[in-house]
């Protein structure tokens, strides 16, 4: 009898694992996120040479030992400068992605919940803010207000919610009918309660997938706004930013553009499969339970 236990245990034990086994392009992903975060924190300090320091005699230059993406025409070290730059490329849509995570993530549990005016209300203003065109009226404001970074990240933060918050409403529409939901009204639970302890965790893993895709577009939106000029200032180590200001040394140097391009590209990526992952994991967790 032990021994049929042990046959029979065995073959579930080996396909839990194969379960939890992490994809190696997840792997990839994650290195990469882990390496911009690192650069982020620690830019300066990493850079081999000084990302703003000018060097006119030597000007334009190919990757070289000495350079390994060579240098602008400016002579400042183009992998410098893409290191110091993933400070601006991470602080700015993560600040954005949970600022989006918050406010939707609120109105869209009470919207959901509650229904009734409360739900009217704040659905009336997710479908102005879908009729509006994100990119262009953040174009228009900016340029209104005379750019900056963190004006920049401050109306992408408003302009992201009304997604967040459809997302979060429909999800909590499924779930307010389940009989756990019942029950807890049953036992006389607050409603804050409710929304926040039983319903939030079950729509989590559509929140997780929400929260990285938020990231990797407003990645490419800050570097969409730095590239026309509206997001940092002139000479500020961004992708965006770099990006616009190499457009005339594709020719001379292509690495001074396709490096920060490439950036933004792989990153945006790779945060985006890692979110994907999750949410398959989280759910695959969930139905378990």
């Amino acid at each position: 009898m032990s021994q049929v236990g042990i046959t029979v245990a065995e073959p579930a034990r080996r396909s839990r694992g194969r379960r939890r086994r992490v994809p190696v392009l997840i792997v990839f992903c994650v290195i990469i996120v882990v390496a911009v975060a690192a650069f982020a924190l620690a830019g300066t300090q990493i850079a081999p040479r000084d990302p703003n320091a000018q060097d006119l005699l030597a000007g334009l230059t190919k990757p070289s030992a000495h350079s390994w993406l060579g240098t602008d025409d400016l002579g400042r070290d183009i992998f410098s400068r893409v290191i110091v730059g993933s400070r601006t490329a991470l602080v700015g849509p993560v600040l954005i992605a949970l600022g989006a995570m918050l406010i939707g993530n609120a109105l869209g549990l009470l919207a959901g919940y509650k229904g009734g005016r409360v739900d009217a209300v704040i659905m009336r203003w997710v479908d102005l803010m879908w009729a509006l065109p994100g990119l262009l009226v953040a174009i228009v404001v900016v340029g209104v207000l005379g750019g900056g970074y963190y004006l920049c990240v401050a109306l992408l933060v408003l302009l992201t919610a009304p997604y967040d918050t459809r997302l979060v409403r429909g999800a909590t529409l499924e779930q307010r009918s389940r009989p756990y939901v019942e029950a807890a009204r049953t036992l006389g639970l607050s409603p804050l309660r409710i929304m926040g302890r039983h319903i939030w965790p079950n729509v989590l893993p559509l929140v997780v997938a929400n929260t990285f895709l938020n990231f990797a577009f407003s990645l490419v939106t800050l570097s969409a706004l730095s590239f026309l000029g509206l997001g940092v200032g002139p000479g500020t180590p961004d992708w965006g930013r770099m990006l616009a200001e190499s457009q005339t040394l594709l020719f001379d140097n292509p690495a001074a553009a396709l490096a920060p391009g490439g950036m933004i590209v792989i990153t945006a990526a790779s945060m985006n499969l890692i979110g994907d992952w999750l949410y398959e994991q989280l759910s695959d967790r969930g139905r378990a339970r």
